[in-house]
């Protein structure tokens, strides 16, 4: 044997095979999932853990099974994205698989370019945590060979997990209904995001219609603290607001630092409410009213069904994830 303790040399999956005395295909099944006899597969792992022994990943790309996922997502610095993503690299992880993540930066075009290059690396399956489903996105997906979960948006050709972004939506609407607002502003997101842009919108306007509040002023804003900012002056030029409703509490966070510079209070002046559940939420003054999506159940959920399609296994076609109000002291 070539390697040993204490030798420079590593240890191969040639030198397993003669060490358990087996041959070397037993040795790609025991790393590719495949059935091996329990005493054989307890003989090979007493081995691996003596010398250390690591996988070359790359040298398993021709394998049933590379045993790798893909996961792309929209962005790295998002709170609930990272939520998301702790939720699948962990899952992955315990289920023994390895995870390659892809940042898009919300480009949709790159999410293509990504599907694609994570095919060549013939991974066992991708999460796709997604912008906007595009017709490009439709037929790069009708050709694609190997399992996919679609997060954040629904995709009624496939699999998707999605939030339960409509009747969140209704129940922020109805509380600022309840709560006596007439003139409200909304802070929405470009209608590409249909999830946020379409589905959510709807519900929150849904929501205040049960209160007869019609005539709402929607300035649109991007993902970013400083798009929030802009749509607030916006909102604010023309018409003094009771109520701001913001998609993301990072839409917030934007509006409030634009109602102190104004030198206005919050809720006295105006009341503010979002999407998010941030755990900064709870020390911010005055603390944010907002939905909390359970997403990290989501990242759970998105890789135990992308594992389940690996290994065949019907799933449902879409999973809408729970969703909590957390009332804290922005809305009077």
């Amino acid at each position: 044997m070539r390697g040993g303790k204490g030798s420079n040399k590593k240890i191969t999956m040639k030198d397993i095979a003669e060490l358990a005395g087996v041959t070397k295909t037993t040795i790609s099944r025991y790393f590719n999932g495949g059935y091996i006899k329990k005493e054989t597969k307890e003989k090979i792992a007493k081995i691996i853990k003596k010398y250390n022994y690591e996988p070359n990943t790359f040298a398993r790309l021709n394998a049933k099974q590379s045993r790798m996922i893909g996961i792309i997502v929209p962005a790295l610095d998002s709170i609930v994205g990272s939520r998301v993503l702790t939720g699948l690299e962990r899952t992955f992880r315990e289920k023994h698989y390895m995870p390659i993540i892809m940042n898009t930066n919300h480009e949709s075009v790159l999410e293509l370019k990504y599907i694609e290059k994570l095919k060549r690396l013939n991974v066992d399956g991708i999460v796709l945590s997604a912008t906007e489903i595009t017709d490009e996105h439709r037929k790069l997906l009708k050709k694609l060979d190997i399992p996919i979960v679609i997060y954040g948006q629904e995709y009624s050709d496939g699999i998707s997990i999605v939030n339960d972004d409509y009747n969140a939506g209704v129940e922020i609407g109805e509380y600022i209904g309840r709560k006596k607002h007439k003139n409200v502003g909304f802070i929405a997101v470009d209608e590409k995001d249909v999830a946020i842009g379409v589905t959510r919108r709807n519900g929150v306007l849904d929501g205040l219609s049960h209160y007869n509040i019609m005539d709402v002023s929607i300035a649109i804003a991007d993902f970013s603290y400083e798009s929030a900012m802009v749509a607030t002056k916006e909102l604010l030029k023309y018409k003094k607001l009771d109520a701001i409703i913001c998609s993301t509490d990072r839409q917030a966070h934007g509006v409030y630092k634009v109602i102190k510079e104004r030198g206005l209070k919050m809720p006295e002046d105006v009341s503010v409410i979002s999407f998010g559940g941030y755990e900064i939420d709870e020390i911010i003054e005055p603390r944010l009213s907002t939905i909390k999506f359970d997403s990290l159940n989501a990242g759970i959920c998105a890789a135990n069904t992308l594992i389940d399609l690996i290994n065949k296994v019907e799933v449902r076609n879409v999973l809408y994830i729970n969703y909590e109000f957390i009332e804290g002291e922005s809305v009077r």
